[in-house]
């Protein structure tokens, strides 16, 4: 089953820094401080396992509920677990999306600067100045 909000998100990061999430999440790794892109593929991984536990729950939860079980006080309390923990995932997924979001939103790729060519004049001035 396709995960489509971190789907969405994976495609925007790897839209803002330019490359694909594998090659990302290597260069995260292999940085010791925090840094932006790590908190960003953190919390895209975040709303990745609430959506596979979303379906995970989905299906257990339509196995329990299947019209042809009967359905007993221990039925019902599967029941109701897996729909409390739909309910969590989808907070926390909806919650971490919106998040992640802003600070994408916030976060642009910086153009890249262009260079302009020093006179030979201007440079040697500076050598000899040094």
């Amino acid at each position: 089953m396709p995960h489509p909000v971190s789907q969405s998100l994976t495609e925007r990061i790897e839209a803002l820094y330019g490359r694909p999430r594998a090659d990302l999440e290597a260069h995260a790794a292999a940085t010791d401080r925090p840094t932006m892109l790590a908190a960003l593929l953190d919390a895209c991984s975040t709303v990745e396992l609430a959506e596979k536990n979303i379906a995970f729950q989905r299906e257990r939860l339509l196995q329990l509920a299947d019209p042809g079980r009967d359905i007993g006080p221990a039925a019902a309390g599967h029941l109701l677990d897996c729909s409390r923990r739909i309910a969590e995932s989808v907070t926390i997924r909806d919650t971490q999306a919106r998040h992640t979001t802003a600070v994408i939103q916030s976060l642009h790729r910086a153009p890249v600067p262009a260079t302009t060519p020093v006179a030979p004049a201007a440079t040697a001035r500076a050598a000899r100045t040094r």
